[in-house]
């Protein structure tokens, strides 16, 4: 039997949605979406039109919740700042922190306290560094945004709510400085341009021209975020 022929595991999801859709979980898990009056017939000979597809996408997710299980942060391992990298070694005091060369945790500390001290420690710098630089540009584009807020968004990078309230996710922290401004720069201009449209992206690149390198930067950043496991 060639494996093409082999049966294809998934779940069927039926709900008040009007067309059916594939959803490949992190696991690499496939799950059908379909409206109430899908009869498994039409579910099964979607499901076998889209399997060169739904075989790729369930494969690569597969191998990211793979690598995410296999990510620890153990002293020798390199942890990113500001597009840098630094080490994360073993303190002397019983302390966490970054020292402006490394990274440091207490010794013997389980790899699950180890990263909760470290995104704390994430958080606090990017508390400070992300405020700071978001007043500076702010100055610059005649912008006042009300508020400034670090959260622990996953898939988005910042935001800009309809009451000029800017909100990062702490793991900006970690991108390159002109990527952050690019993000920062990006949250201020909406504040004049709420949508995506010509406008908005003609004020972004008056004052970063190279906005388009610094996205794919962030992309990169996204993709390697995406097979290491931050969940906090």
């Amino acid at each position: 039997m060639k494996v093409k022929d082999l049966p294809l595991d998934y779940t069927v999801s039926r709900s008040n949605r009007k067309t059916m859709a594939l959803y490949i979980r992190k696991d690499g898990g496939v799950e059908v979406r379909c409206p109430l009056h899908s009869r498994d017939p039409e579910i099964k000979k979607f499901v076998a039109e889209n399997r060169q597809w739904i075989e790729k996408k369930s494969a690569e997710m597969a191998g990211k919740a793979k690598k995410r299980a296999g990510f620890r942060l153990i002293p020798g391992c390199s942890l990113k700042l500001l597009g840098k990298d630094y080490r994360l070694t073993v303190s002397n005091n019983g302390m966490a922190g970054f020292d402006g060369t490394d990274f440091y945790v207490p010794a013997e500390t389980p790899p699950e306290t180890t990263k909760k001290l470290i995104i704390k420690i994430y958080k606090n710098l990017a508390e400070r560094r992300l405020k700071t630089r978001t007043a500076e540009i702010a100055a610059a584009m005649k912008r006042q945004p009300v508020n400034v807020k670090i959260n622990a968004a996953k898939t988005r990078w910042g935001s800009c709510s309809g009451k000029n309230s800017i909100n990062y996710s702490w793991r900006l922290i970690m991108a390159e400085e002109r990527c952050i401004d690019y993000v920062i720069i990006h949250e201020l201009a909406h504040m004049t341009e709420r949508n995506h449209g010509k406008s908005f992206w003609a004020l972004v690149k008056t004052y970063m021209p190279d906005y388009k390198e610094q996205e794919k930067k962030l992309k990169q950043l996204q993709e390697k975020l995406s097979v290491e496991n931050w969940e906090d």
